[in-house]
């Protein structure tokens, strides 16, 4: 062998692709779904597997009605379709029912078997509807998507809210309550946290995953007494009320549970790491404020969540407390019924971390920054390495936005957007991923009235004329919109909420409410392109204006939308019918974009970003390193409704 085949094998050896190992994600089906465009024409979109080549081509089939035995099928297109997986059928109408498969075809033979399905009605309605079961009270919030049993389909996991409160005001509120749906509208399983875990946007952080690899998602939650699974077993001791009097839960054992994804029952529950106070279920008031800043559980109950795979290979729990002042992370594997503490990262022990303290987000992201195969947890300012350690702390604070992409595909690796909420130097920050180097920043300036600085901040690609991601910042006197080198492009911007891939081109467009918008670069305003609320949907927290759930959740590379009804009686889901020139794999199926699915809910909802840059100019994504895990019925035929 000469010595340039030994270098070259060598570097074979060593390459990242053959050192990272497969991450376990979902076996999804064909996902197809088809709706009418406004001409009334249907439009049918599909999945490509992140495991399948990218030129792997398709015929798509149409039956009238309910695909069954006996059903007359036709082949809808003359040639293997290979460039894009959608395809708008002209010779469709409004009056009709019709039921749409795809078949995979590989050099040239069609593949046997039956394919997924998908049943469109007659009429001209422009989304899916889910009928729910909301309790007396209660109203649809933040919602998640996963295979709960495990026949290659999304099934939606919503939390019911009754009356919250944030940690700054008194009063007792209602018990959270959570809910799993199929997409045909069927209820699987109703859990009731009870009255002892608080309701609002800082307490109830939930998980959905498939944690143990058996293809089908358990969801985890912090517990207390009373809680109770499905099945009407009670976690802890039913009879404790652990309210004060003015309504905070500062007492009393906290847990942490995992559930059934299919059937809602408790599977394994252990304490909650870390405990209000070491070693003491009823702390006082001058003990609390010596831990976490303040006696009456404002910093203390700030929670928290996420998924990463701390080995590259298999998904890991974190759950988490406090970021105003103390920060404590916790690492859990859930494998074979039992949950394993993994690590704990303290932000005051040792007092090496202090640098850590009062640097998290009201949200967080999960991404690999630095290139090892394995995850890290970007925590606000700060970033913790898989094992648990401190990978580095930038000190630039507390913010309330976050966004982890390769926001500028020019320089290596990932890109870290943030906020800082205060008056101070970097109002906008932009950072390298894997070191935390400041790369740009803008001051946030208090101008009269009275604020914490700025509350929002976006970057999304949204003006081709520019290179990477474009960031922009809600008040605190930072105005305008930047390119990723921190240079002002333009005075106007869009809104300052979400972002959603819904045309047919690689910019993304913007969410905010009930809106879907499309930024003009060139006129410096935005151009509607849905609005939800024209179709009975609301948006949910406020202010904060998000819907349900934005996500891949079927068809192609684009996202979908889930808004709730202002009765509290229906989920309504918002798909595509825009025709695309690009064909890409499930974004569900790159590792980091699945994973902000899952930690889309926590606290202050953000978009979800991929592991690569999605934009003008951008290469064909790079193959996920993944193994797709099987639990699936013979049959993997869908039929929603």
């Amino acid at each position: 062998m000469t010595r340039s085949m030994v270098y070259f094998c060598l570097s074979l050896f060593l390459s990242p692709t053959i050192l990272n190992a497969q991450r376990q994600l979902e076996d999804l089906d064909r996902g197809v779904v088809a709706v009418r465009n406004a001409e009334g024409k249907v439009f049918v979109s599909w999945r490509l597997l992140g495991t399948e080549a990218d030129d792997l081509a398709f015929n798509l089939y149409r039956t009238e009605g309910e695909l069954k035995a006996g059903s007359k099928i036709g082949k809808l297109n003359s040639k293997p379709i290979t460039k894009t997986t959608s395809f708008l059928d002209e010779t469709s109408d409004s009056a009709s029912a019709y039921s749409y498969f795809v078949k995979r075809v590989i050099k040239g033979k069609e593949e046997t078997g039956r394919s997924s399905s998908f049943l469109l009605k007659s009429g001209n309605d422009s989304y899916f509807s889910i009928a729910l079961k909301t309790p007396q009270g209660y109203s649809p919030n933040d919602g998640s998507v996963a295979d709960l049993d495990g026949d290659g389909q999304y099934e939606v996991i919503l939390h019911q809210t009754g009356r919250g409160r944030d940690n700054s005001q008194a009063g007792p509120t209602d018990p959270p309550i959570f809910q799993a749906y199929k997409m045909d509208g069927t209820l699987l399983w109703t859990i009731n946290l009870g009255k002892n875990i608080r309701e609002g946007a800082h307490y109830t952080q939930f998980m959905v995953y498939d944690l143990d690899g058996d293809g089908k998602a358990e969801i985890a939650m912090k517990t207390a007494d009373g809680s109770m699974d499905s099945r009407g077993t009670v976690i802890g001791d039913i009879s404790k009320d652990w309210r004060n009097e003015r309504g905070y839960i500062l007492s009393g054992p906290e847990f942490l549970t995992v559930f059934d994804g299919f059937t809602g029952a408790a599977l394994a529950t252990t304490e909650y790491i870390p405990p209000r106070y070491p070693s003491v279920l009823t702390p006082t008031t001058e003990q609390l404020k010596e831990m976490w800043g303040d006696g009456y559980g404002n910093r203390m109950d700030r929670f928290l969540a996420g998924i990463a795979y701390l080995d590259g290979k298999t998904p890991s729990l974190i759950m988490t407390r406090g970021y105003y002042t103390r920060s404590v992370l916790a690492a859990w594997n859930f494998r074979n019924g039992k949950l394993n503490h993994l690590w704990t990262f303290d932000s005051d022990e040792p007092s090496t971390n202090r640098p850590y303290r009062g640097q998290g987000n009201h949200n967080l992201s999960i991404a690999d920054v630095d290139s090892d195969g394995k995850d890290e947890i970007v925590f606000g300012a700060m970033t913790i390495d898989d094992n648990g350690k401190g990978l580095y702390s930038t000190g630039l604070g507390h913010g309330d936005a976050l966004h982890v992409s390769d926001l500028d595909p020019s320089r290596p690796g990932l890109e870290v957007f943030d906020i800082q909420e205060r008056f101070d130097d970097a109002g906008a920050n932009f950072r390298d991923a894997k070191t935390g180097e400041v790369i740009w920043k803008k001051p946030s300036i208090k101008a009269g009235a009275d604020g914490e600085g700025p509350g929002r901040g976006l970057a999304l690609d949204v003006d081709p004329r520019y290179p990477g991601f474009e960031c922009w910042v809600a008040g605190a006197g930072i105005t305008g919109m930047f390119d990723c080198k921190g240079n002002k492009i333009s005075e106007t911007t869009p809104a300052c909420n979400m972002g959603i891939l819904w045309d047919g081109d690689v910019l993304s467009e913007i969410l905010n409410g009930t809106n879907i918008d499309k930024w003009d670069y060139l006129q410096g305003k935005s151009n509607r392109m849905l609005d939800a609320s024209k179709f009975g949907c609301k948006s949910n927290n406020g202010t904060k204006a998000n819907p349900v759930l934005s996500a891949d959740i079927w068809g192609d590379w684009r996202e979908e939308v889930i808004y709730a009804t202002p009765d509290n009686k229906e989920l309504r889901i918002f798909t595509t019918t825009i025709p695309t020139e690009h064909k890409f794999y499930t974004l569900m199926h790159d590792p980091q974009y699945r994973l902000s699915i899952a930690w889309q809910n926590v606290a202050y909802n953000q978009p979800p970003h991929t592991s690569f840059y999605i934009g003008e100019g951008m290469k064909a994504p790079p193959k996920p390193v993944i193994v797709l895990v099987k639990a699936r019925p013979a049959s993997n035929a869908a039929v929603v409704k």
